[in-house]
């Protein structure tokens, strides 16, 4: 997937800047996309360039004026072809499932550290999700919401992320109970 893409489905929201865009990515598009705002931008200009997106600039009084951004028929066009083809497998590269690997040999201690401070990341991700999520439904309950809402695509991502994560912290408890059963069966052995 391209960023390009990634952007047109964010701005099925409706109009935005760039700087809410920014916001919506590190909010809700960040749990299956990440951009720093630099990308952001520079994307929105090739965007606009090639007919994709609309942008128009709106005066401030006491701030720089700001570009608002909508999709334009052929981004929405752009956007049903893409969703039609099969998309690549997705490819983790996660420096910590490296460490994971070589703890045997490494630092195990480091390695535990390492595993909580994931944990803690992804506590702190379930956090913010579980506001977006309570903003999303407004009051209603989930089923309600799926069944009425204009657009579900956003819940269904957000559903993603937070799947994720909570398999994150499943597998952080798992590793570090483990990691600590080995270290008292080696700490006993030694006793001997």
């Amino acid at each position: 997937m391209s960023l390009k893409h990634a952007v047109l489905a964010a701005l099925l929201e409706g109009e935005a800047s760039g700087y809410d865009l920014a916001k919506l990515f590190d909010v809700s598009v960040a749990n299956f996309w990440a951009a720093t705002p630099q990308q952001l931008y520079r994307e929105l200009d090739r965007l606009s360039e090639a007919g994709l997106i609309a942008a128009r600039v709106v005066q401030q009084e006491r701030r720089p004026n700001k570009r608002m951004f909508t999709l334009t028929e052929a981004g929405r066009q752009d956007l049903v072809a893409y969703t039609t083809h099969p998309p690549k497998p997705t490819a983790v590269r996660d420096e910590l499932m490296v460490q994971v690997q070589a703890c045997d040999e490494g630092d195990t201690a480091a390695v535990r550290e390492h595993v909580r401070e994931r944990m803690e990341w992804a506590r702190g991700k379930l956090a913010r999700y579980a506001r977006l999520r309570e903003w999303m439904l407004a009051g209603r309950d989930e089923e309600s919401y799926l069944r009425e809402a204009e657009r579900v695509g956003p819940y269904l991502t957000l559903m993603r992320g937070r799947a994720f994560e909570e398999e994150n912290l499943r597998w952080g408890e798992r590793v570090l109970a483990i990691l600590a059963d080995r270290e008292a069966l080696q700490t006993a052995r030694q006793g001997r």
